[in-house]
């Protein structure tokens, strides 16, 4: 299983992944909707909404790691927005399914897709969750309902299915750590409504390491994507302000303008979720970043 596939390979964890997939000698290749020049890896086009693909892909590919879609905090949540969000995941998985199922020979021999602990919904309060909770009742919570029953449908062709629901990654590269950092290093920065609600994070090397860990170990079921020790908002706010050396002046951020400049999408940040790591830790995985000092200083170590 050394030929890996990988839709969404170009965004944040894809395309770290797919460093870590190349220097652990394995063949990695990205579905793309349009060749680029240069590209350090392997291209297949595909168009999601006229539901082509390049079927040489699937002869390329021992697995396939589903990455694609749109990001959830990139834009505001408008009606057309929330569309995107969902059909980006759905349709993406239902192409490749398809073409699965009408030509049985192109079937990988595993499936590992991206999920999101928003499958929980955006505001779980103070009790843990693991893989086995509820789903909830929120935008998020719909949207990772309907990726992952998009990927589910695999089993039926027989195909093994690993999802990893993933929480907050820690990077510098992207994603919610500079945005939190960037008003700390400008001064403004400060915890978010009560600053405690919970924040199940993970730094990038672990998460990428997880997924190859799944892969490697050909793990089936649902796993969530977050390390042992999530953190409150203030407690967040603090390490990134200290790691940065930078003070906190400014009293908390009122909900009430989070939710005026945000909408909807400011309950992801003034909600939050305690998740569980224990299924995942039991299925041999072991965290190089277990405690939040320890993640932000290797990841801010170079700055």
């Amino acid at each position: 299983m050394k030929n890996i596939l990988i839709t969404g390979g170009s965004g944040l964890v894809g395309t770290e992944l797919s460093a870590l997939l190349k220097s652990k000698g394995y063949e990695v290749a990205h579905l793309t909707r349009s060749i680029k020049k240069n590209y350090p890896y392997q291209q297949f086009e595909w168009n999601i909404g006229k539901q082509q693909i390049d079927e040489k892909a699937f002869e390329f590919a021992d697995v396939i790691i589903h990455l694609a879609g749109a990001g959830v905090a990139d834009k505001r949540w408008t009606e057309e927005r929330k569309k995107v969000i969902i059909e980006s995941r759905t349709k993406s998985a239902q192409l490749l399914f398809d073409k699965i199922q009408a030509n049985p020979e192109y079937a990988p021999k595993h499936l590992i897709s991206a999920s999101a602990i928003g499958y929980y919904g955006m505001n779980t309060g103070d009790k843990w969750v693991d893989e086995d909770s509820e789903v909830g009742n929120d935008f998020l919570a719909d949207v990772t309902k309907k990726w992952e029953a998009s990927v589910d449908q695999f089993e039926a062709l027989n195909i093994p299915v690993a999802k990893i629901r993933i929480g907050i990654v820690l990077t510098d590269k992207g994603g919610a750590l500079p945005q939190l950092a960037q008003p700390i290093k400008l001064f403004a920065g400060a915890p978010l409504g009560s600053g405690k609600q919970w924040m199940s994070w993970i730094h990038i090397d672990d998460l990428t390491r997880l997924f190859l860990h799944s892969l490697k170990n050909k793990l089936t079921g649902v796993y969530n994507g977050v390390g042992e020790n999530p953190n409150t908002n203030k407690e967040v706010t603090r390490a990134v302000a200290k790691v940065l050396n930078k003070p906190l002046v400014l009293p908390n951020v009122p909900a009430f303008a989070m939710k005026l400049l945000l909408g909807e999408m400011a309950q992801m940040v003034l909600g939050g979720n305690k998740v569980s790591a224990k299924k995942t830790l039991q299925s041999g995985f072991e965290f190089k970043f277990e405690k939040l000092d320890e993640a932000l200083e290797d990841i801010y170590k170079a700055s």
